[in-house]
């Protein structure tokens, strides 16, 4: 690595303002994920959906999820109670004019995600922080679409963001020191280990797993065995705690076509080229957990 990335990567050592008021942007597992957590870490957070009923669903998955939290002994009644009392729908955008921080976590197109970013640097406050949980669109060209690149973030969380640690934090070409500072400290707060990253297509997490699901995929649709079977390859073999077709179905096999498009295109290079079997099962609907069918069957 050459000394500017080092420097570039390097934490910065300064403190920053506590995050009090946060938005979330998309009521799909992802968004939902980090509003239970922001939640229950303790600032106040507003979930917002274009649509509604998917914020409705949103936050029912939400109440459903500390209930089975209560159920298993992971959370008590007064702690539910108290995080779910911090947790709001909004009914508009509007919501993001009195927040600190925005967590944009919309569907993985560089085109619905660099428009909402246009929007919400005319709504947030100057002193908020833009952020995005996306799993490989540049954080800098989101941030170009601002007016304030230097407080635009990445905030890569992982599913299921309650019980996974890891969140990469992404930082663009113009990402201030304190931005850094102040997502490093948050990501803390909410009990993750933050890894900070540069901005790069894939980040460093989905441009090497990816490529490992795509193989996985050439590998069954080519014959060399059943979706089974290479799972427990790579259970048995290599120690996963799962296969990668069934964590290509937990992602969402929508999502892995996106990522895969995004890593061909910025980087260009056909190893990240989607395998047809990816294409096919995408177009029929066969999305994973979502939809109840990817390389598995599932009960939704």
């Amino acid at each position: 690595m050459s000394t500017d990335n080092q420097q570039q990567l390097a934490e910065p050592l300064e403190t920053a303002p506590e995050i009090a008021r946060v938005l979330v942007i998309g009521a799909g597992t992802m968004g939902c994920g980090i509003a239970q957590v922001v939640a229950e870490a303790g600032p106040t957070v507003t979930l917002y959906d274009v649509d509604r009923d998917a914020a409705t669903r949103g936050m029912e998955a939400i109440v459903a999820s500390w209930q089975r939290a209560i159920a298993r002994g992971r959370r008590t009644e007064t702690t539910v109670a108290s995080a779910a009392a911090r947790l709001t729908p909004a009914a508009s955008l509007d919501a993001a004019r009195d927040v600190d921080l925005v967590i944009e976590a919309i569907v993985e197109r560089a085109d619905a995600k660099t428009d909402l970013f246009r929007k919400l640097s005319s709504l947030a406050p100057a002193r908020a922080t833009l952020a995005s949980n996306t799993s490989s669109i540049s954080i800098t060209r989101l941030a170009a679409a601002t007016t304030r690149p230097a407080q635009v973030i990445g905030l890569h969380f992982f599913n299921p963001v309650p019980s996974m640690a890891l969140v990469e934090v992404v930082r663009g070409l113009q990402t201030s020191d304190a931005t850094v500072a102040s997502a490093m400290q948050f990501a803390r707060r909410l009990g993750k280990s933050p890894v900070l990253v540069n901005d790069y297509p894939g980040f460093v997490s989905n441009r090497i797993l990816l490529p490992m699901i795509n193989e996985a995929i050439f590998c069954l649709g080519e014959g060399v065995a059943e979706a089974t079977a290479i799972d427990e390859v790579m259970k048995l073999g290599m120690a996963h705690p799962m296969g990668p077709l069934a964590l290509a179905d937990l992602i969402g096999l929508d999502v892995c076509l996106d990522i895969l498009h995004t890593l061909q295109q910025e980087i260009g290079d056909d190893k990240y080229r989607p395998a047809p079997l990816l294409r096919r099962l995408v177009a029929a609907g066969k999305l994973g957990r979502k939809s109840g069918q990817g390389f598995f069957s599932y009960d939704r």
